[in-house]
């Protein structure tokens, strides 16, 4: 059996939709599948029982698994019919339909175009929408664009030979361009909003159906705005899903991002239209390279090799500042004219922003993996002389907005990475605001005091986000509860505020400590200072979020829900309730002296 770590893997392993490929330990691709939840289709393959012989014999030859992230499991569905079709992997070839995926296919030959379901080589001149993920999918929109805009879809050769109307005119589903009921214009107007409907453009064409509307009715052409106005309400209950595709053109994506001295580079190949495929890469990099940084020195490697074609556009999610040169030298090399781009929309947005939650999600993991967590800490222990492994470690930091809603988080990792069932979050209460200080003490001694009375696990080091005023707080609350089995260390920006560039504070002696910003201990640190951060912000957005939500008028005795409403809407506002004095109170029904003297005393004691 191969040695993959598949509880390690799963553990940050997202929930979105999107495929997944399983490879052997000499990179043979195994097997492709969808999900609309990644973690939890993947977990099923790891489970104690239940697997058939042919499921084990594939888990027991994974190596690797690599994930691409989708929008939507149509997505999903479409990239892995296309990664199957190009790679045939040996357990996908019994289980998986080869018919090819149907378009809804709109002739232009024909001076009154038709609509149909087409399957196969396009051939045939017009235009092609799709593909869509089954031939149903095709027939519930035919059905749809047949009720709503009344084009064609009858054969061709049943079409020409018509010297009456069909059934389909009489119920309304076609406008009679077969014995000349309808104009060239009106038809082709028809068409055109058709073809807006099958590129996505539906917010367009119920923007140009409601002008129509409305111009109908003040001409008193009642039957057409009626008529209008059916046809918008027959859009507005469709909620059009957008398949993977919907551009043209052979072009390549590429997602840089980076995190706690680590980068991946997701790259998409996109070929007529169509997703082929993706690949993760992680490009080792020093200090705190930007993605454009990241990307000016990938792309040369990439494509200047010989090893990648290179396809007439290439769209970035971060510019390199030397984008221009690099242009030219791909055009050079490739003997055609190659477009960077960064600012893309439509269905090339989309793809990007796959590619970007795909590089996230592959980094995290990357981050977590139990070789590169090994090694950072193994780093660690050196940096920090100490004779074992750490197994445990905790990180704290305060967050507020100007004193406001003060939070303090607790964050825990171990060797395999972040323990979120372990993590905590303090409400700091009573304090001056804006003291740091205090409130670093005040989680401090709230958190070891369960710890010492065995309520969790102790850690071996106690990582504090700020500079010696903070460590002192921490070795304050270690001394005031008699811990000298955990090492706090400070973690303080440095002048730059950059990353790379940290101070670490040693609690017990008080030394300074730059690390190099390529180390492995340096980019531990900074993952666990980081997440802590991240969960102080958090949490401090929720309260303070809670807190502006709460209205003034909550909590005064003797006023409670209908009361509120009648004085709100007396007054219009609970500002304006504020501002009233006692008498103006008391003209709000069911408010009595007593009452209005007890509203008045607490909103003014409050504001006070």
């Amino acid at each position: 059996m191969t040695d993959f770590d598949a509880k390690q893997f799963l553990k940050t392993l997202t929930s979105r939709p999107g495929v997944y490929q399983m490879y052997s330990g000499d990179g043979e691709l195994l097997y492709v599948g969808k999900a609309k939840n990644l973690k939890n289709r993947v977990s099923s393959y790891f489970r104690a029982s239940g697997l058939t012989a042919k499921t084990m014999a594939l888990v027991n030859r994974i190596a690797d698994i690599q994930v691409t992230v989708t929008t939507t499991e149509v997505d999903a569905l479409l990239l892995e019919h296309n990664l199957i079709k190009e790679h045939r992997p040996p357990y996908n070839i019994t289980l998986k339909d080869d018919k090819s995926y149907p378009y809804i296919y709109l002739s232009s030959q024909d001076r009154w175009p038709r609509l149909s379901l087409h399957r196969g080589p396009k051939r045939r001149k017009g235009e092609y929408f799709g593909p869509y993920p089954s031939a149903g999918a095709v027939r519930s929109t035919l059905h749809l664009l047949q009720k709503v805009l009344k084009v064609r879809q009858c054969e061709d050769s049943y079409f020409r030979n018509r010297s009456r109307p069909c059934l389909q005119y009489q119920i309304g589903r076609c406008s009679g361009p077969c014995v000349g009921l309808v104009s060239d214009e009106d038809y082709a107007e028809q068409v055109e909003k058709t073809e807006l409907f099958l590129r996505g453009k539906s917010q367009t064409l119920m923007s140009r159906l409601a002008d129509e509307m409305e111009q109908a009715s003040t001409e008193l052409r009642f039957e057409d705005a009626a008529e209008r106005r059916d046809q918008l309400s027959q859009l507005q209950k469709v909620q059009s899903v957008q398949g993977i595709e919907g551009t043209r053109g052979d072009l390549d994506l590429f997602a840089a991002i980076s995190a706690q001295g680590s980068s991946c580079v997701q790259v998409l190949f996109i070929r007529e239209a169509r997703v082929l495929g993706s690949r993760s890469y992680y490009p080792p990099f020093k200090l705190d390279e930007s993605p454009s940084a990241i990307l000016e020195a990938f792309l040369p490697q990439f494509y200047l090799s010989g090893k990648n074609s290179v396809p007439p556009e290439i769209v970035l999610n971060e510019m390199p500042e030397d984008a221009d040169i690099l242009q030219e030298a791909l055009s050079l090399h490739s003997k055609r004219k190659v477009t960077l781009r960064h600012r893309v929309r439509d269905a090339r947005a989309r793809w990007l922003q796959m590619a970007q939650q795909t590089a996230e999600t592959n980094l995290n993991a990357h981050l977590s993996g139990k070789q590169t967590m090994a090694g950072r800490l193994e780093s660690l222990r050196r940096e920090l002389d100490l004779e074992t492994l750490p197994t445990r470690m905790e990180c704290f930091d305060i967050s507020h907005s100007s004193g406001e809603a003060t939070v303090a988080s607790c964050v825990v990792f171990d060797g395999t990475g972040a323990r979120k069932a372990d993590y905590r979050q303090f409400n700091i209460k009573g304090i001056k605001p804006g003291d740091d200080y205090a409130a670093m003490q005040q989680a401090l001694e709230r958190r070891y005091k369960r710890l010492v009375s065995g309520e969790g696990t102790m850690p071996d080091i106690l990582f504090i986000d700020g500079g010696k005023g903070q460590v002192a707080q921490a070795m304050d609350v270690m001394s005031m509860f008699d811990i000298s089995s955990v090492r706090v260390i400070g973690v303080a920006k440095g002048t730059t505020r950059k990353a790379g560039f940290e101070t670490l504070i040693d609690g017990e002696t008080g030394k300074e400590t730059m690390l190099r910003g390529d180390n492995p201990a340096l980019h531990l640190i900074q993952q666990v200072r980081d997440e802590a951060h991240r969960f102080a912000i958090t949490g401090h957005r929720a309260r303070r979020g809670k807190a502006r939500r709460t209205s003034t008028l909550e909590g005064i005795p003797g006023v409670g829900a209908k009361r509120r409403r009648d004085l709100l809407r007396h007054f219009g506002s609970a500002g304006a309730v504020s501002g009233a004095n006692v008498d103006e109170l008391r003209k709000v029904e069911g408010i009595s002296s007593t009452l209005a003297q007890t509203i008045y005393d607490h909103l003014h004691t409050v504001q006070d």
